[in-house]
């Protein structure tokens, strides 16, 4: 819809924007909504009544900036998408043209330390329960370039040579879900960076497992090898501290 200035309604109590302020108006809704969501910890109770009465505005306002719930939740989130998006692509950008996996393994690397550098933006982002669409809607959510660019990454990791293990979209999803939940474990039980390489080796092995190698040769049966670092992470995790003093 059309952004100008608003308000329409005494019953809000504001003055009307003066023209040309509509951006700023855009912008405050934007940041009332973005603080209701991390209070209430989901979109079930935003309404265009309590984002009018948080901003100061009359509630019809809001519909010359935003079309409906929807569209209020993902704008109010959509910077946060695409500040993660450009530091993947500046990841995998800095990981140089020689290695297709290793520009696919930046960009994991660098969503998983966006997640565990910045937890109230990531929970926002992908804890806090959004709007439920049409599935024909979904595919304008704002992080749809993050899957985006795990699948462009695996489309050159084929056209190397690499073999993958799942079809380009389904690795892309399986490699941005595995990532989801190690992150989301770190914030659940850790809360600090105490499993931060633990993380990232993770994010390895999930690409690894994905894209395997080298390029042009087709992949053998393996058995897992004796020892990782990773492995020796996660006993460590689970080995108590002293007796009695159990672990996840």
């Amino acid at each position: 819809m059309a952004t100008r200035s608003t308000d329409t309604g005494a019953e809000s109590g504001r003055a009307r924007s003066p023209r040309g302020q509509g951006a700023r108006l855009r912008r405050e809704i934007v940041a009332a909504v973005q603080h209701l969501l991390a209070e209430w910890g989901s979109a079930d109770q935003l309404t265009m009544r309590a984002v009018a009465k948080e901003v100061g505005i009359s509630a019809p306002s809001i519909y010359l900036h935003f079309a409906d719930k929807t569209d209020l939740v993902w704008a109010a989130l959509a910077d946060r998408y695409d500040e993660l998006v450009a530091r993947m692509a500046a990841a995998a950008e800095a990981a140089g043209p020689a290695d297709a996996r290793s520009r696919l393994r930046a960009r994991a690397h660098a969503y998983c330390l966006f997640a565990m550098g910045n937890p109230g933006h990531y929970r926002l982002m992908f804890e806090v329960r959004q709007p439920t669409v049409e599935p024909s809607r979904i595919s304008g959510h704002p992080a749809r370039h993050i899957s985006a660019g795990f699948r462009v990454e695996l489309h050159s990791c084929q056209e190397a040579g690499y073999a993958l293990s799942l079809p380009v979209e389904q690795a892309a999803q399986t490699l941005w879900s595995g990532l989801h939940g190690s992150v989301a474990l770190h914030h659940s039980l850790y809360h600090d960076e105490s499993t931060e390489a633990l993380t990232l080796l993770l994010a390895d092995g999930l690409v690894d497992s994905l894209v395997t190698g080298p390029p042009g040769v087709p992949p053998l049966p393996r058995t897992a090898p004796a020892e990782t670092e990773a492995a020796r992470l996660i006993r460590d995790i689970l080995s108590p501290s002293r007796p009695g003093d159990p672990r996840p």
